[in-house]
């Protein structure tokens, strides 16, 4: 294939630097904001892993099912559809939802102990994710769906939010949210699976980590429906012109796109998507403001560089992390 993306340097040179500033959303703790959303969260994404595998999960409960401390999250293993990937010295990486709410919280670190029937991880990365990814995917518009495809096949191609699981050769995972409308999310191309990146956080996480070591992990859903594709594989990106163009919307191509060469797909039902009853959505979580966790954990990161205390200072503006997403919402969804 053409065009393949294999260092970090052709991956800036497709779609940029990752800017400094994203780092300034990141804290080593769970503080107040990241409590309250925990309290309201019915439904998490799991990923954990070494160097040599990667897996993920999902948990989910009535809302506030996961609880934490400053340096600790607890995840009942009664909560998890696959409570056995979850071992002490684990790599773990994790993606809350909030009823209504496109935004999702991340939380990244280390699987500590088994305590009886929870899962301790300790906390090493808190931060929020913009709500773009939820947006595209008209999450929280879905009703309940009950005629899924039936095929792993069939549902790839309908899919709409993928939960994207990565690891770096360092051992420490990632796990990132991608949505798309149905057709444009995920596609299968005969034996391959393809999925495109679209503007997001600008981290980049996800695909430095495919660039280390190509192994990834997802869990792709269609909204409304409490069936799940479980898929495993080896990734490769590329800015192969037609591979991007097939995943045209609102006539702009992605940067890059993915392809996941012969994936392992399981579909299967998810009891924690089940208990969490996320669609139709009712009320929209009390009390969980994005805005307001941004610019708190910016306050709080522990980067005392000029970035850092100009990135405190311009936070400091009442109303301007609020005006800066809705801007990027309406005007870089693609």
């Amino acid at each position: 294939m053409n065009e393949q993306i294999d260092s970090v340097d052709k991956l800036e040179a497709v779609i940029g630097k990752r800017p400094p500033v994203v780092d300034l959303k990141v804290i080593d703790h769970l503080d107040e904001t990241a409590l309250r959303w925990l309290a309201a969260s019915p439904l998490a994404f799991v990923t954990t892993g070494d160097a040599r595998e990667i897996a993920i999960t999902l948990a989910g409960g009535a809302p506030g099912f996961a609880t934490g401390d400053r340096e600790t999250l607890r995840l009942p293993l009664a909560t998890i559809d696959d409570p056995a990937l979850l071992r002490p010295g684990a790599a773990f990486a994790s993606l809350f939802l909030a009823p209504g709410i496109g935004e999702t919280l991340r939380i990244n670190g280390t699987v500590t102990a088994i305590d009886a029937d929870t899962a301790l991880v300790r906390v090493e990365e808190c931060y929020g994710h913009c709500a773009k990814a939820l947006i595209r995917s008209d999450f929280w518009s879905a009703g309940r769906l009950d005629d899924a495809p039936a095929t792993a096949a069939g549902f790839v191609d309908a899919g709409r939010f993928l939960a994207l699981a990565t690891i770096d050769d360092n051992g420490h995972a990632d796990l990132s949210p991608k949505g798309d409308p149905a057709g444009c999310m995920t596609r299968m191309d005969g034996a391959a699976l393809w999925f495109a990146d679209r503007p997001g956080n600008r981290r980049t996480d996800s695909f430095r980590n495919l660039i280390a070591q190509p192994r990834m992990a997802g869990a792709l859903l269609i909204p409304g429906s409490t069936q799940i594709v479980i898929l495993r594989g080896e990734a490769l990106l590329t800015s192969d012109a037609a591979a991007r163009e097939r995943f045209t919307v609102r006539d702009k191509a992605p940067l890059l796109a993915v392809r996941v060469a012969e994936p392992g797909l399981e579909l299967r039902a998810s009891p924690a998507l089940e208990r969490a009853a996320l669609w139709p959505a009712g009320e929209k979580a009390e009390g969980i403001d994005p805005a307001r966790m941004f610019t708190a954990h910016v306050k709080l990161n522990k980067d005392k560089g000029l970035t850092a205390r100009l990135g405190g200072l311009v936070m400091s503006i009442p109303g301007l992390m609020q005006k800066g997403l809705d801007s990027d919402y309406k005007n870089n969804l693609y």
